[in-house]
């Protein structure tokens, strides 16, 4: 299970579709840039992607955008 819940995470407005779409983008995003600077992460992208999201640093639109 993965900490904190997406429910956590959530603001009022935000629906748990947008959430998954937003952090599998952001997932990529993070892959695709270790692997153009021929880095290795020890982490996985997606675990990654959520602790942005539960920090702050990353957020999203209701267009799945993350920004």
């Amino acid at each position: 299970m993965l900490r904190p819940a997406m429910i956590e995470m959530l603001k009022p407005d935000q629906d748990c579709y947008s959430f998954v779409v937003a952090v599998a983008k952001r997932a990529r995003e993070l892959a695709d840039e270790a692997e153009e600077k021929h880095e290795i992460i020890d982490e996985k992208p997606v675990r990654l992607a959520i602790d942005e999201f539960a920090d702050g640093e990353t957020s999203f639109d209701r267009e799945h955008h993350a920004s």
